[in-house]
């Protein structure tokens, strides 16, 4: 089916977007991280490694909703065991997830992962095992990420400074960093997290200004969907407009494919990443005349896998309602049992209210077909 030109608004740095920081670029698999490389979006498998099905199924599942970065956790042999078959079908670049046993470092880098995380705090005689594990991702062109949790801050410097301080989680991973150095590795990315903003914030800043590794963003331990969204979305956005930030993860305790959803709509909100749908509602008010909030739902699930980029306006009066659907692509203003449907900022028709969601769909595949096929698709 051949497209027109919409003529949307192409995604560019608002004038209050800093300059990105300038940091050394990286390759985990396919994917290029820091430098001039678009901010990218990872999640991590909420099933158990070893059952290669599953984790496929939800790899395959997060890739459709826009991730670019995919984590497995390796807690056990069998999973380790497993690595190999999931790095053959996953769509996605796979970093292994290494926690306790620096054995299972080396598994994942035979096993083909284009990355491995370690976090140094809960590694047993992590510092003894710095020089293989350099050698082996250095032979094997696989970058290593530092992740330091407040949870899990190496003992030293959690007695040095008493508490999980910006400033113990920034040195923490500046200290394994020099480890690797010392090795002549630095294909290094760099993750502090910590479950307060503000701290998160502060880390990173620090990081940011004491070396020039790519850096991933996280507030670890989140929360549930709404609050950890805004945990996240806080810390991302003041820090990504600060032009500080090569990757993120939204962690909330939620399914994978709804972390994606959130980090790309903050990447999206910021002009990060190219908008895709965009639903643009009204809260309401007591001039409502329509359930807004089922309406603007029903019309979020309706466009889910619509594969143009539009902006839709879901208004439920005249208030705001039509100066809304002028700078939206398409929209619909409620009152009376009816939706007047707007394309473009012009008034295309009238329908009753259970008709809304079906008239702006049609509406929308007007709009994205070329002239020549829009006529063999109306109803």
């Amino acid at each position: 089916m051949a497209l027109i030109d919409l003529g949307l608004p192409q995604p560019s740095p608002p004038p209050l977007m800093s300059t990105r920081r300038r940091s050394r670029r990286i390759l985990v698999g396919t994917v290029p991280v820091g430098g001039d490389a678009p901010v990218s979006v990872q999640t991590m498998t909420t099933t158990p490694t070893a059952d290669v099905d599953a984790t496929l199924r939800q790899i395959a599942e997060i890739t459709a909703a826009g991730c670019d970065l995919v984590r497995v956790a390796v807690p056990s042999q069998d999973d380790a065991d497993a690595l190999p078959a999931i790095v053959a079908k996953s769509k996605l670049p796979v970093i292994a997830d290494i926690h306790f046993q620096p054995r299972y470092v080396f598994a994942a880098i035979d096993a083909g992962c284009a990355a491995v995380r370690v976090n140094p705090g809960n590694i047993r005689k992590f510092d003894d095992k710095v020089r293989e594990i350099a050698h082996a991702a250095s032979a094997a062109r696989v970058p290593i990420r530092i992740g330091v949790n407040a949870g899990s801050l190496d003992p030293r410097l959690l007695a040095k400074y008493g508490a999980a301080t910006p400033a113990a989680l920034a040195e923490s991973a500046l200290w394994e960093c020099s480890l690797f150095e010392d090795h002549g590795f630095t294909d290094l990315k760099i993750a502090v997290k910590h479950h307060d903003p503000l701290t998160v914030i502060a880390a990173y800043r620090l990081l940011a200004t004491a070396c020039d590794y790519p850096l991933h963003l996280g507030v670890t331990e989140a929360g549930t969907t709404l609050q950890g969204s805004i945990k996240s979305a806080v810390a991302f956005g003041i820090l990504l407009a600060g032009g500080i930030g090569d990757t993120i993860r939204v962690s909330l305790s939620a399914p994978p494919v709804d972390q994606v959803k959130a980090g790309a709509h903050i990447l999206q909100s910021l002009g990060l990443r190219p908008r895709k749908l965009e639903i643009v509602s009204c809260p309401g008010c007591g001039r409502l005349q329509v359930d807004i909030h089922t309406l603007a739902q029903r019309v979020e699930a309706a466009f889910d896998d619509f594969p143009h980029p539009l902006r839709v306006a879901v208004m439920g009066c005249v208030v705001n309602g039509p100066g809304e659907a002028r700078e939206a692509d398409l929209g619909v203003s409620c009152g009376n049992g009816k939706g007047q449907i707007f394309v473009k900022g012009e008034v295309i028709r009238t329908v009753p209210e259970h008709r809304i969601v079906d008239a702006l769909i049609e509406e929308a595949l007007r709009l994205t077909e070329a002239p020549d096929t829009a006529d063999e698709t109306a109803p």
